[in-house]
């Protein structure tokens, strides 16, 4: 089986790690793992890192997503979503008075920078432990607002006191949080009621394949879905090592300024990656600037 980054259609009533465990079961690899959490109710886009991939996974957990989000309003829940317990209901007439105008209006304030307050209930830690089991003891823990961009957002069909928006933002965005904010400027509350995840990074819903035919197929008719990891990342600069550099790679050698530089075009990135590939385009190793140094330091080796 080889390396690289398989799209799947993740289905409704399955956690992503419930994903993984069944897509490895499938391909029969040892290292597999996720790229980015999808929440049990949610839909959509999960993408499995095969084998050696697993080693770039975070290359794609800090990128831009996509979504189609269902917001409900007029009731407010402990998880922010349609899974949590209610915690409060708006008066009847308070969403009723709610226009269709009034929603585009409201929603379209949250593009741009912003800072956001994390839910409670979610997978980030406090002292080692996940806040959703912190939550579910009843020790609710707020975290300190993060910074997210929110790139474009848009309503699309409303029949309230549900709307369907679409959103594209950066990675770290709780989309359960913004349907939450949004429902407190709104002055009635509301939460998300569901949730399908149409983009990630570079890759795309329509590329994914559903999770129930990938189980139907053999390992070898699935390779072809696996996209090789020089091509998931296609958005680093890239440099095709020769004879002398491929060498070095494979022994773990330093690689200087001198020998690399002369290959990024139109001119060497300060501060970043670069993946070092071989004349088929498969990757060898990912290496990362450093203005002060004469040399580029390894992230990750794939030679061996």
């Amino acid at each position: 089986m080889k390396d690289g980054i398989l799209a799947i259609n993740k289905p409704e009533g399955i956690s992503s790690a419930g994903v993984v465990a069944r897509v490895k079961r499938v391909l029969g690899v040892k290292k597999i793992g996720h790229t980015g959490t999808l929440d049990p109710f949610a839909t959509g886009l999960l993408l499995i890192a095969v084998q050696k991939a697993t080693r770039i996974s975070r290359f794609f957990l800090g990128g831009s997503k996509q979504y189609i989000a269902r917001v409900t309003l007029g009731v407010e829940t402990d998880t922010y979503d349609c899974t949590g317990q209610t915690m409060s209901k708006a008066d009847p007439g308070v969403v009723d008075a709610i226009s269709l105008e009034d929603v585009r209006r409201i929603v379209a304030e949250f593009a741009g920078d912003q800072e956001q307050i994390p839910p409670s209930f979610s997978a980030l830690k406090h002292k080692g432990q996940p806040l959703y089991k912190l939550a579910r003891r009843g020790e609710m823990i707020q975290k300190p607002p993060r910074n997210i961009k929110i790139y474009d957002i848009s309503v699309g069909h409303m029949e309230l006191p549900e709307f369907e928006m679409d959103v594209h933002c950066s990675g770290g965005t709780y989309i359960r949080s913004l349907a939450y904010d949004i429902g407190k400027k709104l002055k009635c509350g509301a939460h998300l009621s569901g949730l399908c995840r149409t983009k990630s990074s570079a890759f795309d819903l329509k590329q994914a394949i559903a999770l129930g035919d990938l189980e139907k197929m053999e390992p070898s008719a699935i390779e072809p879905y696996i996209l090789p990891m020089s091509e998931c990342l296609s958005f680093l600069p890239s440099v095709t090592a020769d004879a002398v550099l491929e060498k070095k790679i494979s022994y773990g050698q330093k690689l200087s300024r001198e020998e690399v530089d002369p290959f990024l075009l139109p001119a060497p990135v300060p501060a970043s990656f670069i993946k070092m590939v071989d004349s088929s385009n498969k990757l060898l190793a990912l290496i990362e600037s450093d203005k002060d140094l004469p040399f580029y330091n390894y992230s990750c080796v794939f030679t061996s």
